[in-house]
């Protein structure tokens, strides 16, 4: 039986990864969310941890108030949610949105505790760091983002060395076909109207920028220690072929399934097993045909500034991850357009002071560099 920490237990992939841990009856140690403290609740009530953070300060005081009948600890603000994920356990689940996630990840190194790693920011932010602690620790990151999962499990079984390249496909988002002229007064439902996947507010957002894909071509030179000229991404508008690798023989290695975020979760948190789901299986036949073509860069100007900053390094790319926070959630908010979100991100790659040899404080200056970037600019 597992022992696990669910942060971000409130979202998409927190509340999926509690339906794989009861599948498995998995005991749940710990949970974290921020805000939403009537379905962490439910969660407690039915998981019973030993503890419950909560990274906003008010928030918390109301989960005191509602589970003051249980023997459940709360713990508060952003160092409760990095005690809950230095606790004892198998693996710490990270799902927290944004970089929120870095210093709780980098927690449950300390602790060498395994992770299944669903929060990117930490890996584009602090990549060089958390790699070097992740060795040094002897830790395992288990990647649970689809297109990550997919390339994790391709690997399986390759010999050390013999990874050639990276195929990292990405949907397209409501707007694949569009050029900048059309995107000019798209609204924010439409920016939300995502083709396959059914996901958070931001990240749905960042699909449509391309900014996601962008921030996952980070992402995957860290995991795979590759460089960003060894990936190439692929818009595969049907979402059923989730990422692949090229060997150096030729041979290419792709994982294939519907879209449905339950089975990378559930191979993190079991890996390296294997057990049957009733997942909605894959049909071929059905399917019929997959299809794949060049991103629009030109358009989507948010994917080729993710590899501008990771070819740069240092602290590009925590600038330009921050100032896409700032940029989507004031887009989101109504007070500007769609098509600035990617101007506002260029702003601040090219106006924050970028250093190679950097800390944990120096990421976080970065970011909130970036951000007053965005909002001098964004208002």
């Amino acid at each position: 039986m597992k022992n696990l920490v669910i942060l971000g237990s409130t979202g998409s992939i927190g509340t999926q990864s509690l339906k794989v841990a009861k599948k498995h009856g998995y005991k749940i140690k710990a949970l974290a969310a921020g805000k939403n403290t009537e379905l962490l609740e439910k969660q407690a009530r039915e998981f019973k941890p030993q503890f419950v953070a909560v990274s906003d300060e008010n928030a918390a005081k109301d989960i005191k108030i509602r589970l003051r009948d249980t023997d459940i600890k709360v713990l508060s603000g952003e160092d409760g949610v990095c005690e809950a994920a230095s606790l004892e356990c198998d693996m710490v689940l990270n799902s927290i949105v944004g970089i929120a996630g870095l210093r709780p990840t980098l927690a449950a190194i300390e602790k060498g505790t395994d992770i299944a790693l669903a929060n990117k920011e930490t890996l584009v932010t602090g990549g060089e760091i958390v790699n070097k602690r992740l060795k040094e620790k002897g830790v395992k990151i288990i990647p649970v983002d689809s297109e990550h999962s997919a390339i994790f499990q391709s690997l399986q079984g390759a010999p050390r060395g013999s990874l050639k390249k990276i195929l990292l496909t990405a949907s397209g988002g409501p707007f694949f076909g569009k050029k900048r002229e059309e995107l000019e007064n798209v609204t924010v439902a439409e920016a939300l109207n995502h083709p396959n996947w059914s996901m958070g507010s931001k990240i749905t957002i960042d699909s449509a920028t391309l900014m996601n894909k962008g921030l996952e071509v980070i992402e995957a030179v860290h995991l795979f220690g590759v460089s960003a000229d060894n990936i190439e991404v692929l818009v595969h508008r049907q979402s059923i072929l989730h990422s692949g690798v090229e060997l150096c023989d030729g041979a290419v290695i792709a994982q294939l399934g519907t879209p449905d975020m339950k089975l990378p979760i559930a191979y993190a948190l079991t890996y390296p097993e294997r057990f049957d789901y009733a997942f909605e299986k894959l049909d071929l036949f059905k399917v019929g045909t997959l299809t794949f073509e060049k991103p629009d860069t030109d358009t989507f100007r948010c994917l080729q500034l993710c590899i501008d900053a990771i070819n740069e390094g240092g602290l590009a790319p925590a600038a330009v991850n921050g100032a896409n926070e700032e940029a989507v959630a004031l887009f989101l908010s109504g007070k500007i357009g769609f098509l600035q979100i990617g101007e506002l991100v260029e702003k601040a790659l090219l106006g924050v002071k970028n250093k190679k040899d950097f800390s944990v404080e120096d990421i976080f200056e970065a970011d909130k560099a970036a951000r007053e970037i965005v909002r001098k600019f964004g208002w």
